[in-house]
């Protein structure tokens, strides 16, 4: 099949690809510069700072969680209405904005492909439902598909593996990387490092302010439990490669864990409780540890040791790179397109 008109729908909270946090804003950085690598012609839109090979529209000049001069709902119309009203200049429109684009997407004829983050609420999974028939569902894990969907394909995100490297002399402290609220077990990571007894590291933004200010900051001390807030792409590798351990005691379904991924390509075991796409991330016992308990969590901690950091990189490289990620859209695409024909 001939090069492709694509155009890829990012969100525009952050920029693209993002500074620190902004894991949506990550995969349509990620996707983009793979389709333009291999010869598609992209049209990103995307905030007006962001960076990238392909052309890039936007509407607004910045993330609104960087500009609190956005008003986000304002910007986001206008950002999706963009998109879609410049469809017919494409052969496929890749939404990687969640469910509103889909109100979209029976005003065009350009094929529109869905790939689902997640849900933050089971009530938007009506919206889905509404636009089965006339959209392209893709699921981020096995785990994340819904029942009263359907999906054309389950595509695991990729990473940019060069980004990540084996640290030549890991560190002893545990480390906590993600927003920083309940969802995400920061108190739990806390009390494992303490049972352990290792210092915790503990990087990212903070998404509930009362949960940080009631449960994490009070065992701040920099010496036990230190605080680093969010951490700059560039810096990734340094922080999750030194760890003794990834702690990812989460206490929800997580659809995806890109910090999860990025720690394995560092070699970097993790240990997580088995919710969500967790099983299918880790490969018990030889790239982290699926644990039932903080009792479990603990002991995991010491059986980190025995594990080959070298092997986890290996086996995360195989499974998780961008180019496989790719490659798997681009083969939908074509698949989607040919049926259309």
């Amino acid at each position: 099949m001939p090069a492709l008109r694509i155009a890829v729908l990012a969100p525009i909270a952050w920029r693209t690809p993002p500074r620190h946090y902004g894991p949506w804003e990550l995969f349509a950085s990620l996707l983009t510069e793979g389709l333009v690598e291999r010869g598609h012609d992209v049209t990103l839109f995307a905030t007006a700072d962001s960076l990238s090979t392909a052309k890039v529209r936007s509407t607004a000049p910045a993330g609104w969680s960087e500009d609190d001069r956005i008003d986000p709902k304002v910007a986001e119309c206008l950002h999706i209405a963009d998109a879609f009203e410049r469809a017919d200049e494409f052969d496929l429109l890749h939404n990687g904005f969640d469910f509103l684009p889909l109100t979209y997407s029976r005003l065009v004829h350009t094929p529109v492909v869905t790939t689902i983050h997640g849900f933050s609420s089971e009530k938007i999974v009506d919206v889905y439902e509404r636009y089965n028939a006339s959209s392209y569902y893709v699921a981020i894990s096995e785990a994340d598909r819904h029942p009263r969907l359907h999906y054309s394909a389950t595509i695991h995100h990729g990473i940019d593996l060069d980004a990540f490297q084996v640290h030549p002399d890991p560190k002893d402290y545990l480390l906590f990387f993600g927003r920083i609220h309940p969802d995400k077990g920061t108190a739990s990571a806390i009390e494992v490092a303490r049972r352990a007894r290792r210092p915790l590291v503990i990087a990212g933004i903070i998404q509930d302010e009362g949960y940080f200010r009631d449960e994490i900051e009070p065992h701040i001390d920099g010496k036990n439990v230190s605080f680093l807030g969010p951490v700059a792409t560039e810096h990734r590798t340094n922080l999750l490669g030194g760890a003794h351990a990834l702690l990812h005691l989460i206490d929800f379904d997580e659809p995806f864990g890109y910090s999860v991924v990025e720690a394995m390509a560092c070699g970097t075991p993790v240990i997580a409780y088995n919710r969500g796409s967790m099983g299918e991330l880790i490969d018990h016992a030889r790239t982290g540890f699926i644990a039932a308990s903080l009792d479990e969590a603990t002991d995991s901690v010491r059986l980190a040791a025995t594990l080959d950091r070298s092997e986890i990189r290996a086996s995360t490289a195989a499974r998780f790179s961008a180019s496989a990620m790719v490659d798997q859209y681009i083969a939908l695409y074509e698949r989607i397109l040919g049926e259309s024909t």
